[in-house]
């Protein structure tokens, strides 16, 4: 056995401990329903969006919320362990258990009859390989670790955005594609309200009034790292240039995953040009009020196609990050925009406006069955049905 399984399989032994102790004391509530997070530190995304909805129609249901984000220092493992102990008596106890990432206490125990795990998983689409696909990668997890810990299993449902990615959901998880049911992603249902885009760009303007009534490209790069550990991102766009090609008429606002956090040698200017935004509005939020998305592999991409507008790929590392983590489908064939290697010709393509919108409507149709803002109300009609 390696040594750095030891601590795995000590906190293990914890949460099966406390999760048999809460069964053997309290009954499964029938009406209990529980969101749990790693990914942030407040309820958002897919779990806000059915949060809302259940509520709406259920407020004399009982609800436990377990949103805390991952602090992958010593004493924030520390922490975490206690944290774990309290899902354990919420998976004891609730009739769903629902979460929208990797959950480490839900593949640690037997479920109770009566209990279910729902996955809402925070990417849509499917694009780069995750779960049980990465097996074989440098990014995925190891058979030694999988012996210890049973990864992505004990789901009950997983909802997805469309019927042609149920395939690799089942294979990322392990599962069935039965109970991977194409319903939508609940986040999107944002993207419908028509009062949203002029509520935010309003209070955009009054955050960022520099940025004037600029064209605003929302640049989200993809996680990198592995699993909550990364490395300061350096971004590959040469920002002082970019400006100097397109700044009169663009601005570009920077926005990084959950778990990435910004180098010091990234320079950004925070001007008239670009600023990083952080805390002040989600992704989908900005996604609303941008023009332009521009991202290299992350799966914001499948949300933003909805919208309708150009994506532009910045990848100039495409071939490291096939070794490293691998896609699905054949990169360059699957998106729906130019792949871009360098900073001049991400230039060209905005000051030419070589934009292929009926390209990102093919590939938005490919993986949105349903394109009407009731992902919430089809995910909830679905957990409320009777046997």
């Amino acid at each position: 056995m390696k040594v750095n399984l030891i601590p795995t399989l000590f906190v293990k032994q914890i949460i099966r401990i406390s999760f048999w102790i809460c069964c053997l004391i309290f009954p499964v509530n029938k009406d209990k329903i529980t969101f749990a997070s790693y990914r942030s530190s407040k309820l958002d995304g897919n779990l806000l969006f059915v949060y809302n909805e259940m509520f709406t129609r259920h407020p004399d249901y009982t609800y436990q919320f377990l949103i805390k984000k991952f602090n992958s220092s010593f004493l924030g493992k520390l922490d975490y362990i206690l944290h774990m102990i309290k899902s354990s008596y919420a998976l004891a106890t609730s009739r769903y258990f629902i979460i929208d990432d990797f959950y480490f206490p839900v593949y640690l125990v037997k479920l109770r009859n009566g209990t279910e795990v729902v996955q809402l998983w925070h990417a849509a689409g499917a694009f780069k390989k995750f779960g049980l696909s990465t097996m074989d990668k440098t990014f995925g997890t190891s058979a030694e670790y999988l012996k210890v810990v049973n990864v992505h299993s004990n789901y009950s449902r997983v909802y997805v955005s469309s019927k042609n990615v149920k395939p690799f959901y089942a294979e990322a998880f392990g599962m069935s594609t039965s109970n991977i049911k194409n319903l939508g992603v609940p986040r999107t249902d944002f993207f419908y309200n028509n009062e949203n885009k002029e509520l935010l760009l309003h209070k955009f303007k009054q955050l960022f009034p520099r940025l004037g009534d600029k064209k605003l490209i929302l640049y989200a790069p993809t996680f990198r790292g592995k699993s909550h550990y990364q490395d300061d991102f350096i971004s590959p766009i040469d920002f002082p240039l970019l400006k100097e090609l397109v700044g009169k008429d663009y601005a570009i606002i920077v926005h990084l995953h959950p778990y990435m956090r910004m180098g010091k040698s990234f320079d950004i200017g925070n001007d008239d040009f670009s600023c990083h935004v952080e805390g002040e509005f989600t992704v989908e939020e900005l996604m609303l009020i941008a023009d332009i998305l521009i991202t290299d592999y992350s799966s914001v991409i499948f949300d933003y196609s909805l919208l309708g507008r150009p994506i532009g790929f910045f990848a100039n590392d495409l071939e490291e990050y096939t070794r490293e983590r691998d896609f699905y489908y054949d990169y360059q064939s699957f998106i729906p925009g130019p792949l871009l290697t360098d900073t001049r010709s991400l230039a060209d393509w905005l000051v030419n406006k070589e934009f292929d919108f009926q390209k990102v409507k093919e590939f938005r149709d490919l993986f949105f069955d349903y394109q009407d803002g009731r992902a919430s109300a089809r995910i909830v009609d679905d957990l409320l049905k009777k046997d």
